[in-house]
Formats: structure tokens, C-alpha cells, sequence
């Protein structure tokens, strides 16, 4: 079953007094019908419209699917280490030199030079590769592989609490825009009554304080209608500052709320408990904790690296003592093990604190369970009152109208005072702000549960 506030108020004018001539207040529903039926102001802006602008544009959106990409760069086998390391080395050394020398053995002749240049280049490529390191290396990949799993998350969450967002400021333009169609329909039954004030006073039926007291009560409906305009315009410019567009940007809704009466508690509990970005995320961040605690117990493992190089050697001496060229290539390797045996009681030290933290993360998430349940009753509770308080602003309208007709005729005819017809016309007024209110809170319910329940994608 579904409520709409506007179908109802122009249906009730069926099942009011049945007269030949249309009372009050079916003329102002009449005047009322034609003010909506009018084209509002801009084009039309459905709620999926709405939607769609928002995930396109917004800021924050865009932010969190920047950072998962990141994410995605940073999880490389090479950046967990899986992977070896090849660098190119190039050195080259000369000199130039003036020489003389004499030699022990007093056979060879002091020999002279100048201007010798001798010249020696390495050309090589080195890899180094760690064969084991307490599988941190493993270790490490899986941990950049759940940092991926958060970012989508929390692209999630941005993306679902902006739908939401939009949504609620969606509904409230409908309804701030049902309270003006109800203060202009409040509006005109009050102008109705300052005429005829105007023509009893004037034909000497009624006191001039009749008169007066009618114009200070259409002005005072008057002046609600302002202020009720203003505060359309300000649920506008929120809505439109959350689609990312002009401000000031003018448009139109559809001027009904439809609630759903049907949402079950337990489903929605169990998607909570199941997809919630906030406690996924929780999860997910235990689950690094858990991997930092490995990593930490793998720092007391022995680190087996293995190094090897091909080097390319050339050697130019114009000195003319001993290698005078030489062309030389050459294959090294170097197998290196490292066992920690005592660093200050520092890798205990680690691993105490990433036990802390993995508890810490353990606490967090039941915190966060805590948190969503008690959000989801309050939420839910919120939304059956609202179901509730509905169905009786639905009765209290009907009886509210009906009481216009009533205390109008009185009226008319002298059977009662302009005090007596306004307090049934402000008691009219309050029912009908009730009724629009109650549909609102209970569809600003549905919604967060929806989004709660992580389900506001395909809920909406």
C-alpha cells in the first residue's frame, strides 16, 4: 500500500458535503488543482535524473575512485617484492699521466713518459632476487590485494551515501512543495471568508472588526506562503548543490511521495550485516592487521638473497708497462643469507605492537556492529511510528476538511465567530502540515534504511 498526500487531498472533496453549490472548500482545492496543474518553474527533474547527476559529478566520489586506482597501481608482484631487481651499471675510469720509473732489478732502464693515458670501462647488468624472507613477500602481495578491496569499499560507501543524500533532499523539495500547495489551498479559503466579511460589513450584517480580522488573517496566510516559498527555494539550491550544478539553477518535481509499507526488518538486518561498506570495511582492516602481525613474525626468519652479474670490461694503457688492452666479460653470483639473532629487542617489539593493533581492529569492528544495529532499530522503529503517524494524519485531515465545511456554514450564517472558524481553519492547516510531514519522515526512513542495509541502489 501506498500514501500520497496530494492524491488524497484531491480526492477528499468526493467525500465531503454533498451540495449543489461547491462549498469553500472545494473551491479551493478547485483553485488549488489549477495552481499545481501550472508548469513549475525550469525542466522537469525526476529522482533518477537527480541521481545520476550526483554519482557523475560529485567531488567526493571522484576523490575515492582516484585513491582506488592507486590502490590498484600499488599492488604489483615488484612492489611486494616478488619479483628480482636488474640494474644497468656503466663505469668508466682514465688518467692521464707523466711517468718515470726505475725498477729493483737494476736490468731495465729507468723508463720516461709523458702524456700516458690509461683507460678502464665496466659495462655490466646485476639482479638481485630474494629467495626467502619468511614469506613477507607473499605476504605483503595479499595485504596490497585487501587495501584494493578497501578503496572499492569506501568508493562504495561515497557512492550509496550520495544517492541517499540526493534522495532525502529530492523528497524534501516535494515536500516543501506540497506545503505551498497546501498554504495557497489555506489561502484561498481565507480569502473566501474576507469576502464575505467585505459584503456582510458592507451591507451592515456584520461589524467592521469582522472585516478587519479577516484581512489580518489573509495577510497572515499571505505572509506564511512567502515564507514557505523561501524555504522551497533553500531545499533547491541544497539539491542542486548536491548534483554538482548551479545553485541557483531552476527546475521541477513531481509533487508525490510514495512510501513503501512493505520493507522487512530481517532481510534488511541481514544485508547490513553482510554488505555495510562500514563494517565490510572493518573486516577488511582486521584482516590487514592480521597480515601485519605475519609480516612482523617473518622479520625473525632468515633473508636469503641471491645477486648475480654480467660485466663487460675494457682496459686501454698507453703506458706501455704490463696489460697494455685487455677485453674481458665475466659471469658473478653471490648467494648472501642474513639471520637476525639480536637487533635491541626490536622485532619484539614490532610484533607486540602489530598484536595490539590486530586487537585494536578486533575491537573496532564489534564497535562498528554495535553502532549499525543500533542505527538500523532506531531507524526501523522510526519508520513503522511514521507508518503509523500517516495513517492517523490520513483520518485527521479527512475530519479536518470536513470541519471547514461545517464551521464555514456556521459561519455564514451567523452561528458562530471568526475566532471559532479560524481555530478550525489553523486546526485544518496543522492536519494537513502533519500529514505531509509524517509521509516525509517515513519515506527519510525507508531511505536510510536502504542505505543502512546497503541496498539503496536497487531499493530506490
Amino acid at each position: 500500500m501506498k500514501y500520497t498526500a496530494w492524491s488524497l487531498l484531491f480526492l477528499l472533496p468526493a467525500i465531503a458535503y454533498s451540495q449543489q453549490q461547491p462549498t469553500p472548500v472545494q473551491r479551493a482545492l478547485q483553485r488549488t488543482e489549477t495552481v499545481a496543474s501550472v508548469p513549475q518553474l525550469g525542466e522537469q527533474l525526476t529522482l533518477k535524473d537527480a541521481i545520476t547527476m550526483a554519482l557523475e559529478k560529485d567531488y567526493q566520489i571522484k576523490v575515492a575512485k582516484t585513491q582506488e586506482q592507486i590502490a590498484r597501481n600499488n599492488r604489483i608482484p615488484g612492489n611486494a617484492g616478488l619479483l628480482p631487481v636488474v640494474t644497468g651499471n656503466v663505469n668508466s675510469n682514465g688518467s692521464l699521466q707523466n711517468l718515470n720509473q726505475g725498477f729493483l732489478d737494476n736490468i731495465r732502464p729507468r723508463q720516461t713518459a709523458n702524456g700516458v693515458f690509461n683507460r678502464t670501462g665496466v659495462f655490466g647488468v646485476t639482479g638481485t632476487y630474494t629467495l626467502f624472507n619468511g614469506f613477507s613477500n607473499f605476504i605483503t602481495y595479499d595485504q596490497l590485494g585487501d587495501l584494493v578491496k578497501i578503496s572499492e569499499v569506501n568508493t562504495r560507501l561515497n557512492i550509496e551515501t550520495t544517492i541517499a543524500n540526493v534522495a532525502t533532499a529530492y523528497y524534501d523539495v516535494v515536500r516543501q512543495l506540497q506545503q505551498i500547495l497546501a498554504l495557497r489551498q489555506a489561502l484561498s479559503i481565507s480569502r473566501e471568508r474576507l469576502d464575505l466579511a467585505k459584503a456582510n460589513y458592507e451591507v451592515g450584517t456584520r461589524s467592521k472588526v469582522d472585516f478587519l480580522s479577516a484581512q489580518v488573517d489573509y495577510n497572515a496566510d499571505s505572509s506564511a506562503l512567502v515564507s514557505q516559498e523561501q524555504t522551497l527555494r533553500n531545499a533547491k539550491i541544497l539539491l542542486n548543490s548536491l548534483i554538482v550544478r548551479d545553485p541557483s539553477t531552476e527546475f521541477a518535481v513531481r509533487d508525490t511521495i510514495l512510501v513503501k509499507t512493505d520493507l522487512a526488518a530481517d532481510q534488511l538486518r541481514q544485508s547490513l550485516f553482510e554488505n555495510n561498506p562500514l563494517l565490510v570495511n572493518a573486516k577488511l582492516n582486521r584482516r590487514v592487521a592480521d597480515r601485519n602481525t605475519q609480516i612482523a613474525r617473518a622479520s625473525r626468519l632468515p633473508t636469503v638473497n641471491l645477486q648475480t652479474a654480467y660485466n663487460y670490461t675494457r682496459i686501454d694503457n698507453q703506458g706501455g708497462f704490463g696489460i697494455g688492452n685487455a677485453r674481458n666479460t665475466g659471469l658473478t653470483y653471490n648467494i648472501q643469507a642474513a639471520i637476525p639473532i639480536f637487533n635491541g629487542g626490536n622485532i619484539k617489539r614490532t610484533i607486540a605492537n602489530a598484536k595490539a593493533n590486530e586487537l585494536i581492529a578486533e575491537y573496532q569492528e564489534a564497535d562498528q556492529k554495535v553502532l549499525l544495529q543500533q542505527a538500523f532499530d532506531q531507524t526501523y522503529t522510526q519508520y513503522r511510528n511514521s507508518l503509523t503517524l500517516l495513517n492517523l494524519e490520513v483520518q485527521n485531515y479527512q475530519i479536518a476538511i470536513q470541519n471547514i465545511d461545517i464551521a464555514y456554514e456556521r459561519y455564514r450564517v451567523g452561528n458562530s465567530t471568526a475566532v471559532e472558524f479560524r481555530d478550525v481553519q489553523r486546526n485544518a492547516v496543522a492536519a494537513q502540515a502533519r500529514l505531509i510531514n509524517a509521509e516525509y519522515a517515513a519515506k527519510a526512513a525507508e531511505i536510510e534504511l536502504l542505505r543502512l542495509s546497503s541496498t539503496i541502489a536497487q531499493g530506490l
